[in-house]
């Protein structure tokens, strides 16, 4: 299905429609599932945390200001949900210094990794991200699933934009560094 603008959906549930709330629910409910099952690492807390986001966000629809997308108010609106659900955690936060990020380009890391067709890299991508933490998964899949921007991604974790940057740049270089592993596996 073919969505319209997150915006048309709000206005017309804004003006009376509230049935036009399900397309916004069809819409977003993959990524914010994903969300909360990557915070919270249980699939019934997960399913319990996306519903609530949803009808939180439906009663608070008045309340948005559209000074970001709705995408972006939903998706903190459930990493809230499922943060406060899991108090005991903290998420890890220590700043790094921008040289970090320019230790290594992508273009270091792909050498090998290109080598292969683009079936095995999905394969050798699936099991690399099974070795990332459940942050490091929620960073990953915010910004390439849900293509959010380093801002968004600082919006709805809470981290600044200077260490989505190089968190995600570490990530990155861990990912290609076990796919890496995993192809000279194969050949030895």
């Amino acid at each position: 299905m073919k969505y319209q603008d997150d915006n048309f959906y709000i206005e017309r549930v804004l003006n009376g429609d509230s049935s036009s709330y399900a397309a916004l629910v069809s819409k977003h409910k993959n990524l914010v599932f994903s969300i909360a099952l990557k915070v919270l690492n249980n699939r019934e807390d997960a399913e319990e945390i996306a519903q609530d986001a949803f009808v939180k966000a439906y009663h608070s629809l008045k309340s948005f200001e559209k000074k970001s997308k709705f995408s972006t108010w939903l998706y903190r609106i459930v990493y809230n949900a499922a943060i406060s659900r899991t108090r005991k955690r903290v998420l890890d936060t220590t700043p790094m210094d921008n040289y970090v990020i320019n230790n290594y380009s992508e273009e270091d890391m792909r050498p090998g990794v290109d080598e292969v067709d683009q079936n095995e890299q999905q394969v050798l991508l699936g099991k690399a991200m099974k070795n990332l933490s459940d942050e490091d998964n929620l960073l990953i899949t915010l910004f390439y699933h849900g293509s959010n921007s380093i801002e968004e991604i600082s919006s709805i974790t809470g981290l600044s934009a200077s260490n989505v940057k190089v968190r995600l740049h570490r990530i990155r270089k861990k990912l290609y560094d076990d796919m890496k592993t995993m192809m000279e596996h194969r050949l030895n």
